[in-house]
């Protein structure tokens, strides 16, 4: 008796300390974990960052360049130049060899007029960096919605493997009434093995609901890149979630219809960064055609050199000079170089536009279907919602029948199987629905 006691006691308590090791943890946070983990997302950060620190290259190519530069070098030696005079005694040097240069020079370049180069390029690189930006929140959404998925999907492999316990309770306790009934001879073998036969059915459910509930767990875990053998608690009903607005009296018409495709279009962040795209190429259009124009670029440098070629006649010290100038080059004929890269930048700008077109298209697809299949999902809810109240009142009917004899063991098993379906229904059109909510979110660009 006492050891039959602690086998109970045994019993209760481990589920106990398991629910009590679980984390609790709510819809937000399992978003605010999920976008701080992700390493993708963190790529993606890397790549806004790349791009910023591009564009400000390029702007920075606009401005004037400052270039300090020294060397020494040593001279092999060689006689000084000199000449002869009539009557001198001896030949009198000219300029004196030095074996020893030294020198430091300071550069200043800015261009001035680069046909449009600099300018369109700088553009070309801004917009592309502002794409980025959009890129990002793409993959903010995308996960976003990774992770509620899966959340969503840990929360209905636990609903399931719920109903399947219950269902082997309910199973349970029919076997006993049958089983009570053969005992009586009121009932056939047949019936016990079948009634058992669907309790071992719904143990096999059971068998791979617990294991749906361990890979949905583990899926989750890895979105929120916490150990694999966290548990989780969680605090978010899809009750609470289906009841949001807008989302709880989204309106079916037209009208309805055409305001969350044009805010489709106005939000999703691949739309607003394929439309950079186009800009971008619209500038690396104008920056291919610069080389139509002429180039011109102010320099000056100074010069602090020992000797000073500049100075004669030449000294072993250092005398500082200066030189400023004014370039302008053209390119007469490059053999058609500047043509083909124009011609490469247009054929660029229309697949940009090609792509912004597809990514339109996609969202009008996505938004009419995601809004489609909300609305679904809330009347099957709600149809749900009654099949299950139906199910059991009509289990308790069939099952009092049985109990009075009236009532055939076949008719209690389908009226269980209506009930668990029922119920099975109910679960899944719940999370279909925050799910739809969840989908149409992204679709609109949230």
């Amino acid at each position: 008796m006492i050891r039959k006691c602690l086998t109970l006691a045994m019993a209760l308590l481990i589920p106990l300390a398991a629910w009590a090791q679980r984390r609790p943890l709510s819809l937000e946070e399992a978003v605010s974990a999920g976008l701080e983990a992700s390493p993708a997302l963190h790529a993606s950060r890397m790549r806004l960052q790349s791009s910023t620190a591009k564009a400000q290259e390029v702007a920075a190519a606009r401005l004037p360049s400052l270039r300090l530069g020294a060397g020494y070098t040593r001279l092999s030696e060689v006689p000084p130049f000199a000449v002869t005079l009539p009557g001198a005694p001896e030949p009198i040097v000219v300029s004196e060899n030095f074996f020893n240069a030294w020198n430091l020079r300071l550069s200043v370049e800015q261009p001035l007029f680069t046909g449009f180069r600099l300018q369109a390029g700088t553009e070309s690189a801004r917009m592309l960096e502002r794409s980025a930006g959009q890129d990002l929140a793409k993959d903010r959404s995308e996960l976003v919605f990774s992770i509620k998925t899966a959340y969503w999907g840990l929360a209905r492999a636990r609903e399931f493997a719920a109903v399947v316990e219950e269902t082997i309770g309910q199973v349970g306790e029919h076997l006993k009434d049958v089983r009570a009934f053969f005992d009586q001879g009121l009932l056939t073998r047949n019936e016990v093995l079948r009634t058992e036969l669907q309790l071992s059915n719904a143990e096999l459910l059971g068998i791979d609901a617990r294991n749906a509930v361990e890979v949905a767990r583990t899926s989750l875990c890895t979105l929120l890149g916490l150990p694999l053998e966290t548990d989780f608690e969680l605090t978010t009903t899809a009750e609470s979630q289906a009841s949001r607005a807008p989302f709880a009296d989204l309106p079916d018409d037209a009208e309805a219809a055409g305001r969350l495709v044009e805010t489709a279009l106005d939000s999703r962040p691949e739309i607003r960064s394929a439309e950079f795209r186009v800009k971008a190429s619209e500038a690396g259009l104008k920056a291919a055609r610069s080389g139509r124009y002429p180039q011109v670029f102010l320099a000056g440098n100074y010069y602090y050199l020992r000797p000073n070629a500049r100075y004669m006649p030449a000294e072993d010290r250092f005398h500082g000079t200066w030189d400023i100038a004014l370039s302008v080059s053209f390119d007469v004929w490059n053999w058609g170089r500047t043509a083909d890269q124009a011609e490469q930048a247009k054929a660029q700008l229309a697949q940009a536009r090609d792509a912004r077109k597809l990514l339109e298209d996609a969202a009008v697809l996505e938004v009419t279907q995601s809004r489609l299949a909300l609305v679904q999902a809330r009347d099957k809810l709600r149809v749900a919602g009654q099949a299950v109240g139906q199910a059991e009142e009509n289990l308790r009917i069939i099952r009092e029948r049985f109990r009075q004899g009236v009532a055939l063991n076949s008719e209690v098993i389908d009226a269980e199987t209506m009930l668990f379906q029922a119920k099975s229904g109910r679960t899944q059109a719940a999370i279909d629905l925050v799910l739809a909510q969840a989908r149409l979110e992204k679709a609109l660009g949230n």
